[in-house]
């Protein structure tokens, strides 16, 4: 049943797709990158943007096909119905908006706009539904499984050839360059970071229309409810701003209390399993320049279904050690998003540490012996990063104190910082002590 509804979300995804696809051609101001060549094509030879879309798919698929070989699964041949359906779809919504026939460029632009909305809106649903892709984006990741290539990479460079190829064939046939314009760019660059936005603002919808069976259910809810009356040990996360001092109070905290500390040991952890270096993740964990940007950059893994955009992909390792080592047993865990990973366990002590600028800027001219001018353009910088990757993981506001257990301001000093969580434990085990006689009683 599940299988059923996943086939008609990517059918209504598809026709949701050529849709997009046909009003943005219909803005006469160029096509997406994936339909340039078949477009210009259909404007010097006696057959339909349909119909072209459907023989370049199946040449791409016989590309596939020799590229792949033996690698080339039975389940890819659904591209050929798919191909042949979506370049019918493409004819019948062209017919459909016969109406759009823009008289001035604002025009053009306002439907070119709304196309790439509705591309990127189809382009979600087809990976919402998670059992098929297009012939393009198939051929990508065969070259990029094929050559060993980042499919990001891979994905950009196959979108600027078919760009290129099709300027070219208009040059070719038609003297000048028709039907690859400025509406082109725009496509490539927004259709993806629309879709990567439907993706993370409808992550809700998944779950709904595809519930986790029975069993797993179950087997989930069992596991929380062991979670939550057990609570064997403690995990105390710390957030902290930039200068703030959260490494060299939560590393002393861990050996006063006899736990385990984890900071730069994550990093080493999550290398282990995303195959990146280190230092790669080092310089992009917890470091969010600006989430549009990013978005936008990593528009092009919205297509891939076995590879995630590199920050993305080191969050979720980096999620997933956090939980491992919240399982262990009790520890101190420095950063990187933990009080919302860890959100759902009571043994979890949530800590923010903050502290005035003037302190900060002070603490880290002595450690890293920059200027005064230096070090407050690089607390501020460091501390919207964080602000920014904070938020756009969690959804929450970094620093607000509700997300939190205890905010401490650090200007008291180590000490008094340690003294005040290491007495909230004491207290929190004293209240779980006294309810757990309650309810013996």
């Amino acid at each position: 049943m599940e299988k059923l509804k996943r086939y008609i979300i990517f059918l209504i995804g598809l026709f949701i797709n050529s849709l997009g696809v046909s009003l943005i051609t219909k803005a006469n101001l160029g096509t997406s990158p994936i339909s340039s060549i078949p477009y210009v094509l259909s404007l010097n030879f006696p057959f339909t943007l349909g119909q072209f879309t459907i023989a370049f798919s199946l040449l791409l698929i016989l590309i596939q096909l020799v590229i792949l070989r033996r690698s080339f699964e039975p389940e890819h041949f659904l591209q050929i119905p798919i191909s042949i359906l979506f370049g019918y779809f493409i004819d019948l919504t062209m017919v459909m908006l016969f109406f759009v026939e823009p008289q001035s460029y604002i025009s053009s632009v306002i439907y070119l706009l709304i196309g790439c909305v509705i591309l990127g809106f189809g382009v979600y649903t087809e990976v919402l539904a998670n059992v098929a892709m297009l012939p393009g984006e198939s051929f990508v990741r065969a070259v990029s499984s094929t050559w060993k290539t980042e499919f990001g990479s891979t994905k950009v460079a196959f979108d600027v050839s078919l760009t290129v190829i099709a300027a070219v064939l208009s040059l070719l046939f038609a003297r000048r360059l028709d039907g690859v314009r400025e509406g082109t760019i725009i496509a490539a660059l927004l259709v993806g970071f629309i879709a990567r936005l439907f993706g993370r603002r409808l992550s809700f919808l998944e779950p709904l229309l595809f519930p986790a069976s029975k069993e797993d259910a179950d087997r989930s809810a069992e596991a929380s409810r062991e979670n939550a009356c057990s609570a064997p040990h403690t995990v105390i996360v710390i957030g902290r701003q930039y200068g703030s001092g959260g490494h060299d109070i939560g590393k002393p905290l861990a050996q006063r209390l006899s736990f385990a500390f984890y900071d730069n040991e994550i990093i080493q952890m999550a290398a282990g399993s995303t195959g990146y270096t280190p230092q790669f993740i080092r310089d992009r964990e917890e470091n969010m320049t600006n989430s549009f940007l990013y978005d936008l950059v990593n528009q092009m893994y919205i297509y891939s279904a076995t590879r995630e955009a590199p920050q993305d992909a080191i969050f979720e390792s980096e999620g997933n050690v956090i939980r491992e080592l919240a399982e262990k047993g009790s520890c101190v865990i420095l950063g990187r998003c933990a009080d919302y990973i860890l959100h759902d366990r009571p043994d979890c002590l949530k800590v923010y540490l903050h502290a005035p600028e003037s302190y900060r800027i002070k603490r880290i001219m002595e450690t890293e012996h920059l200027s005064e001018a230096d070090t407050r353009q690089k607390i501020r910088k460091m501390d919207r990063r964080r602000s920014d990757n904070y938020h756009y993981y969690t959804r929450r506001l970094w620093g607000h104190s509700g997300n939190y257990d205890l905010t401490i301001d650090t200007e008291i000093g180590p000490e008094a910082v340690q003294e005040i969580i290491c007495r909230t434990i004491e207290l929190r085990q004293i209240k779980n002590l006294k309810t757990g006689i309650s309810r013996s009683v």
